[in-house]
């Protein structure tokens, strides 16, 4: 697991070649109740105040003004756009992927039991990042994050990337027909597994990224391998919430940006 500073987890993979980048637990925001504490997702029913309050001590962390980091309207599909200046509060597109060659952006991604991505290519200077829910993934987000990369002047060959929190495969049942989504993946058979109740299965979401990962040639990809839904302290769940019969979920936040 990556070294944890004020809140902050970090992936060996992503470090250096002038990239910083943070998967932050939801300790040390300004939140209470369900969203406590580092919720960063406007499309809570938190208080908006405080979710522009727990951005900007994020994007504080990161040595920016909250202003110079961005997250998309995410919509679980394989729409990348190509970043060149920060978009204007609620002007976010609808994408679930960014790639940028501008350095003091940041490029933030949001979840709760999906996986955020995040992507370096230290020579090149590109980043990317990337909201990995199974429907996303499976229709290309990934590979489509890494093309936009490589559009601005990165291999593939050199990228580095890394997976953040998300739901792990002992939490993740699903039912008899989620395995037919991935028919046209035979590789995906071996990423689930029978659950205790009869008919149902256990999806492994990170190894499934990141053997889309591996497909691609990259220079390295790595994982936390923390679980979303069992650590309630550091981590937002939806799952979580649904189980428990509770209203609302907050949002973690998982950013990359080049130094200047």
């Amino acid at each position: 697991m990556g070294e944890q500073r004020d809140g902050m987890l970090r992936l060996a993979a992503l470090d250096g070649g002038g990239a910083r980048h943070a998967f932050f637990t939801r300790r040390g925001g300004v939140s209470e109740g369900l969203f406590a504490s580092l919720n960063c997702g406007f499309g809570s029913g938190d208080d908006p105040d405080r979710v522009a309050r727990n951005r900007a001590a994020a994007a504080d962390r990161l040595g920016l003004p909250a202003a110079r980091l961005i997250t998309c309207n995410q919509v679980h599909s394989a729409a990348v756009v190509t970043v060149t200046e920060p978009w204007p509060a609620g002007a976010a597109p609808r994408a679930d992927g960014m790639v940028t060659a501008a350095p003091g952006i940041a490029l933030g991604i949001l979840a709760a039991d999906c996986a955020p991505v995040l992507f370096a290519d230290p020579a090149a200077r590109v980043i990317g990042a990337a909201h990995g829910g199974w429907r996303g993934t499976l229709a290309g987000v990934m590979e489509a994050t890494v093309a936009g990369m490589v559009a601005l002047g990165a291999r593939a060959e050199r990228i580095r990337a890394g997976i953040g929190p998300c739901i792990a495969r002992r939490s993740y049942e699903v039912g008899p027909e989620f395995p037919g989504h991935f028919a046209a993946d035979p590789a995906s058979a071996g990423y689930f597994e029978p659950a205790p109740r009869p008919g149902h299965f256990l999806f492994d979401l990170p190894g499934y990224i990141e053997r889309r990962l591996a497909g691609l040639g990259l220079a390295a990809v790595e994982r936390l391998g923390c679980d979303t839904v069992t650590d309630a302290e550091r981590f937002f769940s939806y799952r979580r919430a649904r189980l428990r019969g509770e209203r609302d979920y907050g949002r973690g936040l998982a950013a990359i940006l080049l130094d200047s």
